[in-house]
């Protein structure tokens, strides 16, 4: 019997010893990065700049592969169902691994379960913009004007339970106010409509809407985040006009449950060199994002709080998956 224990802790020291030594040669092929949206978005545009790096790094690609649909969950379902061997990784986000879970009556994989955090590799802002015909030019006006003519104001966003979506019906609750929604099938054309005049306030992404508030083809009111972003430091923030109204758009790797935590540690380090060093901190804020790595821990607290504060919203807003 003594034997037979002594055995078995030899056989599973060699199994812990082998997965370090095969983790210190990772990776030896090519990674995936799973992309859930289409290429040209925010997520794409970080997950591309992480890979470069990545790939700079540790000498071998690391190729984004977008698979977008069902609000992301095609690209979740599949990371999640791969080899949990590191070179099938997510480029994950607030709507797959925080919003989802309470939007979707049923999905086929759980994130929380199904998937590994890595690390967070970026968060940033939103933006509410208006048209220029819209008789406001702060947030405390907008507040006004919808108390003076409750449903009148409309607002655009990406679709029924988008981030834009939840981050708008946030502001009304905190706001007290009462705003049409308008969903559209994705950002593009909802910043179309609203550039144009046909819906008249959008909350969305910085990085898409700065051509037009530069050229004054949309007024921007305030960012989401709690402190003014550098990228636009005379726009205020939300929360000067409204305390207590703060959202943030993040993006993170992960991996598929059961990946071993030696190629985990290893991804994870690479990834807070790459996001501290000055060249991927300034391409990143170059489209709005801040670099934020933290520690699998860390990014798995943050990301169960976020599903507990989404969670609320959806249900406040009775929001249901188009």
């Amino acid at each position: 019997m003594k034997r037979a224990a002594t055995v078995l802790t030899a056989g599973l020291a060699a199994l812990a010893a082998a997965g370090g030594a095969g983790a210190q040669d990772y990776p030896a092929r090519p990674v995936r990065v799973v992309v859930p949206y289409a290429a040209g978005g925010p997520v794409d545009i970080v997950a591309r700049i992480t890979a470069q790096k990545l790939t700079e790094a540790f000498k071998h690609q690391f190729v984004v592969d977008n698979r977008a649909g069902a609000g992301g969950n095609i690209a979740v379902e599949l990371v999640a169902r791969s080899a949990p061997d590191g070179y099938t990784l997510l480029m994950g986000a607030n709507g797959t691994n925080a919003i989802n879970p309470s939007l979707y009556k049923k999905l086929a994989v759980d994130p929380a379960k199904d998937l590994a955090p890595v690390s967070r590799v970026a968060s940033s802002a939103m933006i509410l913009v208006v048209h220029p015909s819209l008789p406001v030019s702060n947030v405390k006006q907008l507040i006004a004007l919808a108390r003076q003519q409750p449903g009148a104001v409309t607002y655009a966003s990406s679709g029924s339970g988008s981030t834009a979506h939840l981050a708008s019906e946030l502001f009304k609750s905190t706001a007290k106010v009462d705003l049409l929604h308008i969903p559209y099938k994705g950002a593009g054309p909802a910043l179309v409509d609203l550039v144009a005049g046909q819906v008249q306030a959008m909350i969305t992404g910085v990085s898409s809407t700065l051509p037009y508030v530069k050229s004054g083809r949309l007024k921007a009111l305030g960012v989401s985040s709690e402190k003014r972003q550098s990228l636009l430091p005379d726009v205020p923030s939300i929360a000067e006009d409204l305390p207590g109204y703060e959202v943030s758009t993040w993006y993170g790797i992960f991996a598929p449950a059961g990946t071993p935590r030696a190629v985990i540690d290893r991804l994870n380090q690479a990834l807070g060199r790459i996001l501290t060093s000055p060249d991927a901190q300034s391409r990143l804020a170059a489209v709005g994002a801040d670099a934020q790595p933290n520690t699998p821990e860390q990014f798995a607290q943050a990301v169960s709080q976020e599903r507990v504060k989404w969670a609320k919203i959806i249900e406040q807003a009775g929001a249901r998956a188009d």
